[in-house]
């Protein structure tokens, strides 16, 4: 019980709750101001976006808190008076604000509760707390208190002043409605309305699952219970056999049926521009299956050495289009199956590409820095004794490696690439190599129908044929980098590796040497 109430003392300063006499509370104006709300708008009188802004103003200030941004509130009347039908109006601001209203109030006595039951996991407390950079932890929560910290983000009401110096990305959603109010875009409109049926859905029927929250890290200096952080020998010597590698041209990763980790294409603040007015993978992501938003609750900024696994969160919404023709197309009903511990069974992995570095992505610091990060976030920590035993033995068989972590695979895409400006072939035998040495038996890659990817699935047949190891295939990697960072080649991965894929007609010899 000390070390749950020492979780609790860590992360008020970030919450708009007191601690008095051991109770967590509202302070009094607050919780008057809630109860109002809490009684529906016959009582509220708030029937309307602008009256609805007004009243988190007021909330605001009963906690202290500075004014929001006048684009703000006018973000909020434009959305429920202007883009809002008047009976979905009438329904949000009669039955869905009140019910949002109660779930604050019972706030305090849901943290109660979670430190009460929070136990240990894989030897890691799972109690709510901030998982700091470099420090391997993990935090369990109910989907009916993440659903609380939901609306007290969506009501504007965490507390801003200390998150700067813990590097914690934003929670609180002002700036979702400010950037619908000064940069209004189609996009935008349905970002919202995908968390504003997230609170529809948990209003009507709330969902008494789990979510668990892992921050992973290859520490940096030697540490026996974890692998540490590789150097290039480490991947030029590794003898594990590659993995099972299947392309698809179309497809979704968050379609994909079976449990698998499922590749976030992260911002190293988690979330990325979700509560701005980003929408690409990582935003849609967190808009579809809104329980993610939560993770910015306590969560801060990924290292170099560090990745974030979830598992996992429900999905409430479909969607068609990406970026600009992002559009909310219903209500979803996910059907994964639920774990041992009230998780449903899939995971996603959060983890960070390098942006933007041009030619430089080839030098082998970056190489390796891309390699570890996936590595990172695709080996399973609870067995890293059983890693270090097999990577110390050169005699394990392939079959081995590739039964030793059953059959969660990895389920990714073009990580890196599009705007962060990364190589997609590059990029794809970087996780391939990663999720090979991590031990997954395979990895479902969906190229978004990518032109440089087409391909793929020949060169993926012609390295298998030659039984590579990760190590050949990492040092195959390195000569083809050194040769395009020294301008030697202006040929992509696959045609340096392949000289007969510069023409299509012809097919691929498999006792053809590979390009030097």
């Amino acid at each position: 019980m000390d070390s749950t109430r020492n979780d609790l003392h860590s992360i008020l300063p970030f919450f708009p709750l007191i601690l008095r006499s051991s109770a967590v509370l509202w302070l009094p104006a607050a919780e008057e101001a809630l109860m109002l709300l809490s009684k529906g708008s016959i009582h509220s009188n708030i029937n309307s976006g602008k009256l609805f802004a007004i009243a988190i103003a007021d909330l605001r200030n009963s906690l202290e808190f500075p004014s929001l941004h006048p684009s703000t509130s006018l973000g909020f009347a434009s959305f429920f008076d202007h883009l809002m039908s008047k009976d979905e109006a009438g329904k949000w601001f009669g039955e869905i604000v009140p019910r949002l209203a109660d779930l604050l109030l019972r706030l305090p006595a849901l943290l109660e509760t979670h430190y009460q039951n929070a136990g240990i996991f894989n030897g890691m407390e799972t109690g709510l707390k901030l998982l700091e950079s470099q420090q391997s932890g993990i935090v369990f929560l109910s989907q009916e208190l993440i659903a609380a910290l939901l609306v007290c983000a969506f009501f504007c009401l965490f507390p801003t002043i200390n998150r700067g110096a813990k590097h914690l990305p934003r929670i609180n959603f002002d700036n979702l409605f400010m950037y619908l109010h000064e940069r209004y875009s189609v996009n935008q409109e349905h970002k919202i309305k995908c968390i504003i049926h997230y609170f529809e859905r948990i209003c009507s029927d709330m969902p008494m699952g789990n979510v668990s929250f892992e921050r992973k890290v290859l520490p940096l200096e030697n540490n026996t219970s974890n692998i540490v952080y590789p150097e290039t020998h480490f991947w030029s010597k590794s003898p594990v056999s590659l993995c099972h590698l299947e392309a698809h041209t179309s497809g979704l990763i968050e379609d994909h049926s079976t449990e698998a980790l499922e590749v976030d294409f992260a911002n190293k603040n988690i979330g990325g521009g979700a509560l701005k007015k980003g929408c690409v993978q990582e935003e849609i992501r967190f808009m579809i299956n809104p329980e993610l938003i939560v993770s910015s609750v306590f969560l801060p900024t990924m290292a170099d050495n560090e990745a974030i696994e979830i598992v996992v969160t429900e999905r409430y919404s479909n969607y068609t289009g990406y970026a600009s023709s992002f559009r909310f197309s219903g209500d979803n009903v996910d059907k994964k199956s639920i774990d041992e511990m009230g998780r449903r069974r899939t995971r996603k992995i959060a983890m960070d590409a390098l942006s933007r570095i041009g030619k430089k992505q080839y030098k082998l610091e970056y190489l390796l820095r891309e390699t570890n990060k996936a590595f990172c976030g695709f080996i399973d920590q609870t067995k890293a004794q059983q890693y270090q035993t097999l990577f110390e033995e050169n005699n394990i068989s392939s079959k081995e490696y590739s039964d030793s972590d059953g059959e969660i695979g990895v389920v990714t895409g073009n990580w890196g690439c599009g705007s962060f400006g990364g190589d997609p072939e590059v990029k794809t035998i970087i996780q391939w190599l990663a999720a090979s040495q991590a031990l997954r038996p395979f990895v479902i890659y969906y190229t978004f129908n990518l032109e440089g990817l087409q391909k793929l699935e020949r060169v993926v047949q012609w390295i298998l044929s030659r039984n590579w190891t990760v190590g050949e295939l990492w040092n195959i990697l390195v000569d083809y980098s050194t040769k395009r960072l020294k301008g030697e080649t202006k040929l992509g991965l696959f045609n340096w590796l392949i000289p007969s894929l510069h023409n299509d007609n012809n097919p691929i010899t498999l006792d053809m040497p590979c390009a030097t």
